[in-house]
């Protein structure tokens, strides 16, 4: 069974995401912690997220995914802007404490012209700031394209976090596919070869998530620019054998198409049609 949802607004709450999840077919979803350009979150309510854990458990969910806010640079080149990211980041992480067991995806950063190693370091250090042994959540760090000083954009930087951060078993990574088409990885053509570059670069037992969305953009144009499953460069075929790739189709599947619910409806009904081919 293909495990796919799509993004959703958090404002009505964890249970009313989970519900709106069912009704658009989805049995995972992803979600901002707060303001994606901002830093305020709402007031915690721990019944709902009670409500949400039960709705999950009942209703057989996969893993959902808490999304930080794009704001967020653990290496960003001045110390004030990293102590926002570190911050934020360990509120969020107490706080989906309530809602255990599931993801914390975030874009590694950019380096902001202090160089590669410079950032890969600083990440790694914020992480490890972060990250406590009793943490429930495994928080992923997503491939990116590569664009200007990202920090993320080759399976090697990832690699070089994660041998940095101690408590690395709390680590993973979000695959967007999206991201590592324009980064110049092609899934299109070689699915099976790029799957055995992660492999060999960081591990499949590390991959947690996908996001699945196409792309406006030929592979390796560094651009992150979404489009519509079936409108862009990747295509529709290429994106089915994704769902279909016995090394993946056990993980939740996240849309990040540019779209409305219904538009996110039709979708999740393509792809597990696609699933079952």
């Amino acid at each position: 069974m293909l495990h796919i949802g799509c993004h959703l607004s958090s404002s009505k709450g964890f249970a009313a995401m989970g519900r709106q999840a069912l009704e658009l077919g989805a049995d995972t979803f992803q979600f901002f912690t707060r303001n994606p350009r901002g830093s305020k979150a709402k007031d915690l309510d721990t019944a709902d997220a009670a409500a949400l854990v039960t709705l999950m458990e009942e209703r057989r969910f996969a893993p959902i995914i808490a999304h930080a806010p794009y704001t967020l640079n653990l290496c960003g080149a001045e110390e004030r802007n990293r102590e926002f990211a570190r911050e934020t980041m360990a509120d969020d992480l107490r706080r989906l404490e309530h809602v255990p067991g599931q993801y914390y995806n975030f874009h590694p950063g950019s380096h902001v012209g202090q160089g590669m190693e410079a950032g890969i370091e600083l990440i790694a250090q914020g992480l490890n700031a972060i990250l406590t042994p009793d943490l429930h959540t495994t928080v992923l760090l997503e491939t990116m394209a590569g664009k200007g000083s990202e920090v993320g954009g080759r399976f090697e930087e990832l690699r070089a976090i994660l041998d940095r951060v101690e408590l690395s078993d709390k680590m993973g990574v979000c695959l967007d596919t999206c991201h590592v088409s324009d980064g110049g990885y092609d899934i299109i053509h070689d699915l099976d070869g790029v799957l055995e570059e992660f492999d060999r670069c960081i591990g499949l037992d590390r991959l947690k998530a996908v996001h699945l969305n196409d792309s406006k953009n030929p592979s390796g144009s560094r651009k992150d620019r979404h489009e519509r499953i079936g409108q862009g460069e990747i295509g529709l075929e290429a994106l089915a054998r994704v769902v279909r790739h016995p090394a993946l189709r056990h993980l939740p599947f996240c849309l990040e198409t540019p779209n409305e619910l219904p538009g996110y409806r039709q979708e999740i009904a393509l792809m597990r049609e696609q699933a079952e081919l």
